[in-house]
């Protein structure tokens, strides 16, 4: 429920804080006293969207700040959602700059607008007489009959087996959709696929061709160096192989003269070690280089068919031709096996459907059997609220294919005279057989706990008398179930309140300002029997006033 609420710089608000308490209170004063900006402000600290125009004063930022107690733990995992801490007090915050900068906090963590109107819609139902035209709209209608059938639960689970079912749908549309729609395209993919299939790619091997077809087409050049390198090695009258054989041989007998001149000799025989093994290679390096000219010209034949490969398929290096088979090997595979995928989600979507027509038809059944009871108690308040031969219906009729709600539409069906057949609301109520029918819903609605706090906007403009009596005597109950506020002109409605305040316009300063304070017992004999005798406090009306009071 909301405990407290504090304006700062919003409006003709300069600054006020105002203490809410359970049960019924109702918001009374003169038109334009600033009963719709105290609404306004509590819109603004929910969520709604505001601009600079509501600063009182243009150079200061304005502050609302929103005091809540939580006590339905169902909001529990909304909060947690959203990474926000559950407390049993709660205070959302909202503020304005003059640039036009908009903050929002609850338990001060920053949220977005959105985070915060969602909360937000959980926790303050504001009603004006306008929202009775909401009456009309379908979804509204099945929102409330799943309010008093207690469906929230069974919902979500249903919307969250339709996101399933709409997902597989999906899915099995997209498979049947490649099965009859790419034919051609994949006898093409196809095609590709044999060409490159045929062609044997192998990993590395343009790479080991370019080297191999370098090597044969520089064989003269290579086998002349590698005659000149092993007669250098050993082969040739100044030969370094034979050489050093000969300078071992002079320092082996050196050593004997002198010894530390071994570790000499032991290089030298290392040299050789290693000049050796050079010689070894180049001749390995010289039989590799022979070759006969069948050789390079199937090499050459390998190459180019590569090359003319990469240029089809429009690639720049050998390894994307190797990406490219793969790929195209993928998606022929994944087409050959499409019948196999339909099969499989055919069968998913027929288990899915099943689940899902079992769960719409347990909602059905609550809805049905809701509808009764709630139609008769809203018919038994509306022949209270001067509409003595009011019936008001609920169908519940089956639709052929599944929504987010269901598989039923719901319509809220009316006669307000005696002897006419019910039809559509939309079509036959009148602006104030609205009103009534709202209040006399939210009515019932209020006993299956929906929303902590509701506020009544002037739902009761145009009636008066025994009319207006009943509805406070109906927004009285109400009270008793949750927080309940209305702004009202009655003096009917204001007198079977618990609580009363009235908003009032101070202009003696530099500035016009609204303010709002709770009323003693006896100022609110005054005030209603200034309601009572439009602004005149007569001896009579004060009579009448207690009378109302008490």
């Amino acid at each position: 429920m909301l405990q407290q609420l504090h304006i700062k710089n919003y409006a003709l608000i300069e600054e006020l804080s105002v203490d809410f308490s359970e049960g019924f209170s109702v918001i009374t004063g003169e038109t334009g006293a600033g009963k719709s900006i105290l609404l306004g402000a509590l819109g603004f600290v929910l969520g709604d969207r505001a601009d600079t125009g509501v600063l009182f004063d243009k150079e200061l930022k304005c502050v609302v700040e929103a005091q809540f107690q939580l006590r339905n733990e169902a909001l529990k995992s909304l909060f947690e959602d959203n990474d926000l801490d559950f407390d049993a007090e709660c205070i959302f915050r909202r503020e304005l700059s003059p640039q036009k900068k908009s903050r929002a906090f609850i338990n001060d963590t920053p949220v977005s607008l959105q985070v915060m109107k969602e909360i937000g819609s959980q926790l303050v139902d504001i009603h004006s007489q306008h929202d009775s035209l909401l009456l009309t709209d379908a979804d509204f209608q099945l929102h409330l009959l799943d309010e008093i059938a207690s469906n929230n639960s069974l919902l979500d689970n249903y919307r969250a087996n339709f996101g399933t079912y709409n997902s597989i749908k999906r899915k099995l549309n997209e498979l049947r959709e490649i099965a009859t729609k790419n034919l051609a395209e994949n006898d093409y993919l196809k095609f590709q696929l044999d060409e490159l299939q045929k062609a044997q790619l192998k990993e590395g091997e343009y790479a080991d061709i370019e080297q191999s077809l370098n090597v044969m087409e520089n064989a003269e050049e290579i086998r002349s160096l590698l005659f000149s390198a092993n007669g250098l090695l050993e082969n040739s009258e100044t030969a370094i192989l034979p050489q050093l054989t000969e300078l071992s041989s002079v320092l082996h007998r050196l050593k004997q003269l002198v010894p530390s001149s071994d570790e000499l000799q032991q290089r030298i025989e290392n040299t050789q070690v290693e000049l050796k093994d050079v010689a070894y290679d180049l001749e390995r390096l010289e039989n590799d280089s022979q070759f006969d000219e069948s050789q390079l010209q199937e090499l050459q034949e390998r190459y180019d068919l590569l090359n003319r490969l990469m240029m089809k398929h429009h690639v720049k290096a050998f390894e994307d031709l190797i990406q490219l088979r793969d790929e195209l090997a993928g998606k022929v595979n994944a087409f050959e096996n499409i019948d196999q995928e339909i099969e499989q989600a055919e069968k998913a979507l027929k288990a899915q459907t099943k689940l899902l027509q079992e769960l719409a038809s347990k909602l059905r059944a609550q809805r049905l059997k809701a509808s009764k009871t709630f139609g008769d108690q809203v018919t038994d308040l509306a022949k209270q609220l001067a509409m003595p031969h009011a019936v008001f219906q609920i169908t519940v009729e089956p639709l052929k294919e599944f929504t987010s709600n269901g598989l039923d539409q719901v319509r809220f069906m009316f006669s307000a005279n005696k002897g006419v057949a019910v039809a559509e609301l939309s079509k036959v109520a009148s602006g104030g057989e609205l009103s009534r029918l709202m209040l006399s819903i939210k009515s019932v609605v209020s006993q299956h706990n929906y929303i902590p706090t509701l506020i009544f906007d002037e739902i009761d403009t145009g009636v008066s008398g025994e009319v207006a009596a009943k509805i406070g005597g109906i927004m009285q109950q109400m009270g008793t179930s949750l927080q309940l506020m209305a702004i009202t002109h009655l003096p009917q409605v204001a007198s079977k309140a618990t609580h009363h305040f009235f908003i009032y316009k101070d202009s003696e300063g530099a500035r016009t300002q609204s303010h709002i304070r709770l009323l003693k017992t006896e100022e609110r004999v005054t005030e209603i029997a200034k309601m009572l005798s439009n602004d005149k406090v007569t001896p009579e009306a004060l009579k009448a006033a207690e009378v109302l009071l008490h």
